[in-house]
């Protein structure tokens, strides 16, 4: 199951990198009108967590990107933020989409979180003896 769950957050972080690249409209759209250079920041983000999505997957390297990822989640906080306020004075219909959001972001902290020490609800004995 632990490796099931790695295997899994890599992916999302691969994939949403990767969408970064396919749909890139979508991101830039969704930037705050404060952030300079929309196009190259939503390519440079997408090509970071597509190479830190690649990197949790060795051990050598899980510790490492699991920080940066929790520290690329602490940047886009107020991108997010930015967005449910921008939802809420429109009014949007997808509001509650935006107000589920910010947890999530706490959600997937936590979940890399585990993933940056030895004991991590994650973690694995084994991993040691291999390193």
């Amino acid at each position: 199951m632990k490796q099931l769950l790695l295997c899994l957050m890599s992916l999302l972080y691969i994939a949403t990198g990767i969408n970064h690249f396919v749909h890139p409209s979508f991101y830039e759209a969704i930037m705050p009108s404060w952030m300079p250079w929309h196009g190259p920041l939503v390519l440079l983000s997408g090509l970071c967590e597509v190479f830190l999505g690649l990197f949790l997957l060795p051990i050598a390297t899980r510790r490492l990107s699991a920080s940066l990822i929790i520290l690329m989640l602490i940047v886009f906080l107020p991108v997010h933020v930015q967005m449910l306020v921008d939802a809420w004075h429109s009014q949007s219909p997808n509001l509650w989409v935006h107000i589920l959001r910010i947890p999530l972001q706490f959600v997937l902290i936590w979940w890399a979180k585990q993933y940056t020490r030895q004991t991590g609800v994650f973690y694995e004995a084994s991993a040691v003896a291999k390193a």
